[in-house]
């Protein structure tokens, strides 16, 4: 069941904008998680009416983004537009069901880490380009003038939200027919290509909460309280 990604630039400038939103909600604004993974790949997906492909998509996503957390001036991935590429991308066929056809899904995966990679080297640019465009008014700013502080937050969020949409529009227009090209050779069986991801994003998730158990005061124990109350809310829901 396709439900084919948009060709003309016009119908990918709403998926770009959205995917420039939630690169900005990463570090800029409203910081509000919109760009972690699960969120971002559900709404890319929900794009091309597929909420459930994207969700799948994002939560494999999520188990890979556990590894890595966007703290001060490191480099890190850029996972809020990378995943509404990687939604959409996973979203552009899908099974009776609503989950992601195996070819698309396994491709979606990878371009979320393709994405994300080259999003984290345009937040680096990103960042120089503020320190350029700063460094001529320092003395405004060190005398708290208020239209100097005001007018570079405004730039510096424009061009946050135009590197996400841009990181997007290039993944999209890359890997689009790459994945259309995967669907139709895709000669792995099914169970077997939706383990081989499965099992990787899960050992990268288990390698990042077992650092994080020594690493961190209380992680086992909100660990376990968290994978109660979840299996609680799966039990009743069920």
């Amino acid at each position: 069941m396709p439900a084919e990604l948009p060709a003309s630039f016009s119908d990918l400038l709403p998926l770009t904008v959205l995917a420039g939103v939630a690169g900005l909600d990463v570090v800029s604004f409203p910081q509000a998680m919109i760009s972690r993974p699960i969120v971002g790949a559900t709404l890319g997906g929900a794009f091309l009416g597929q909420p459930l492909a994207g969700l799948t998509c994002g939560a494999a996503l999520e188990c890979l983004a556990l590894e890595s957390l966007p703290v001060g001036a490191s480099r890190y991935p850029e996972w809020g537009s990378a995943s509404v590429v990687a939604g959409a991308i996973a979203a552009s066929h899908v099974t009776p069901a609503g989950l992601p056809a195996v070819g698309p899904f396994a491709m979606a995966v990878l371009v979320g880490i393709l994405a994300s990679w080259l999003g984290g080297i345009s937040m680096v640019k990103h960042r120089q380009l503020i320190a350029h465009v700063a460094r001529p008014r320092l003395p405004e700013l060190a005398a708290g003038n208020r239209g100097t502080v005001i007018g570079l937050q405004l730039f510096g969020m424009t061009a946050d939200l135009l590197r996400g949409a841009l990181v997007a529009l290039t993944m999209l227009v890359l890997a689009a027919p790459v994945a259309e090209i995967v669907h139709a050779r895709w000669g792995l069986r099914d169970d077997l290509s939706r383990a081989l991801v499965i099992t990787c994003v899960a050992a990268v998730a288990a390698a990042a909460v077992w650092k994080d158990f020594h690493a961190i005061s209380g992680t086992r124990r909100l660990f376990l309280l968290s994978l109660a109350v979840g299996t609680l809310m799966v039990i009743l829901g069920a």
